[in-house]
């Protein structure tokens, strides 16, 4: 079992990364198989480390809906084929900006 701090790390770099992949914005995204799966391929990732944090990171963090994220990652993993892009983008313009700000603020303390 790794360390919170390593999980925390990557959830971030994972943030970053589709950061990185959507900067050129909604129609890039839409446009592209290739940003689809790298965004998703990501999501993926993250929500697999968040399953693997403690429960204790978890519980001290009730303001990031952990299980939201887990079974979003389920979804790409199980589900794959009901994927819908549009519901993903939204998740990326509105979720994941603010996920980042609260787990670089926790991370901090």
């Amino acid at each position: 079992m790794k360390d919170d701090a390593v999980y925390l790390r990557h959830i971030l770099e994972c943030l970053d990364r589709i950061k990185q992949y959507t900067k050129d914005g909604h129609a890039a995204f839409i446009g592209s198989t290739l940003i689809q799966d790298g965004v998703m391929r990501n999501l993926q990732t993250l929500g697999q480390s968040a399953l693997k944090l403690s429960d204790t990171v978890k519980a001290a963090h009730p303001e990031v809906d952990w299980r939201s994220i887990v079974g979003l990652r389920n979804v790409l993993v199980h589900d794959y084929l009901g994927v819908n892009v549009t519901r993903i983008w939204e998740i990326v313009e509105r979720d994941l900006p603010d996920l980042k700000a609260k787990i670089t603020a926790f991370q901090r303390l």
